[in-house]
């Protein structure tokens, strides 16, 4: 009956109030989570921390999840259990998901089974942690809202991060020519290694001046943007005719001047993964697997913390002085 009891219970980093990083609370009693009927039960080994969740505890975003919760949505590990009418998943499977029903910076997450997907053999968990939200993003912010073709160039602000890094390299497997600004030099290594054509460094206060340098008076068709309250208006200077931004992140307002749209008749669309439908969330899965198959999808992972430091980790991604890849927690 002890072994039992011990093992009903995990730890979890729970949130009792919105609020700065220390509102994250490690807790060593938390109830493992029951699969119910179409759920999976996953051992996590990786949780991946993106900024959305930084926002989200904070209480700035808009989705607030019911207090207190578990963050993280990004976990890799090995199947635990699986609920009634699961036939996809045993018990032992390696796998990955892109959104936990219970949070992932946990030692057990539950995810439904249809946002759980085998974990491909050439990857290792840390890399598996780094494949759903930012992969999903990057194919949905270039293919299914932004109309990405073959020939057309793209820029990816802050190409060094998870998402960033995730767009270079399938834009480049699908035939873009593909610029990326990062904020030091190793950053800019980073981005030339997974895909980049070329680099910038968006600390140059002259670096807009080379991107048009660099793609000549018909400017740049697509933009993938991380920091729109900063680059939104210089963006639009930077676009083609017809040419689009698509807005992944943003940690603020900006003031723009809408003229700007109307002399290029470009647009400005905003990105949401959770907006995504079954149907495009399939498609995203498929391209992104393809990609593992086919050795261009290679996730990069950067900072690694333990989950007793996950205060810290919300600290670093949103404070720190570049990204080189994804950041994890290890469990």
């Amino acid at each position: 009956v002890a072994m039992a009891a011990a093992r009903s219970v995990m730890r979890a980093v729970r949130v009792f109030e919105f609020g700065g990083p220390e509102v994250l609370k490690l807790q060593s009693d938390v109830l493992v989570p029951v699969p119910k009927e179409n759920q999976v039960l996953i051992k996590v080994h990786v949780c991946g921390v993106n900024p959305v969740e930084t926002y989200i505890r904070s209480g700035t975003y808009a989705r607030k999840p019911a207090l207190p919760y578990t963050p993280g949505s990004d976990v890799a590990g090995v199947v635990e259990r699986v609920g009634e009418q699961v036939t996809a998943f045993k018990k032992g499977d390696r796998v990955f998901t892109l959104e936990t029903l219970s949070g992932g910076y946990a030692e057990y997450a539950v995810a439904a089974a249809n946002r759980v997907f085998p974990l491909p053999d050439k990857l290792d968990f840390r890399q598996g942690a780094a494949i759903g939200v930012p992969y999903f993003t990057a194919y949905r912010a270039l293919f299914q809202k932004g109309r990405a073709r073959a020939g057309e160039s793209v820029l990816v602000h802050g190409a060094s991060g998870g998402v960033g890094l995730a767009a270079c390299q399938i834009a480049r497997a699908y035939g873009l020519k593909v610029l990326g600004t990062a904020g030091t030099e190793e950053g800019m290594n980073v981005i030339l290694r997974n895909g980049a054509h070329q680099a910038f460094n968006h600390r140059d206060p002259n670096y807009t001046e080379k991107i048009k340098a660099c793609t000549g008076p018909g400017g740049v068709d697509i933009i993938i943007e991380m920091l729109s309250n900063v680059n939104l208006d210089a963006d639009l200077q930077l676009l083609s005719c017809s040419g689009r931004v698509m807005v992944v992140g943003c940690r603020g307002r900006i003031e723009i001047n809408p003229r700007d749209t109307m002399s290029r008749e470009s647009s400005i669309i905003g990105v949401s993964l959770f907006l995504a439908t079954e149907e495009e969330r399939h498609e995203c899965a498929t391209a992104i697997l393809d990609g593992v198959e086919a050795g261009w999808l290679k996730p990069v992972v950067g900072l690694e913390y333990p989950l007793e430091k996950a205060a810290q980790a919300h600290e670093d991604i949103i404070h720190s002085s570049g990204a080189r890849g994804k950041m994890v927690l290890l469990l």
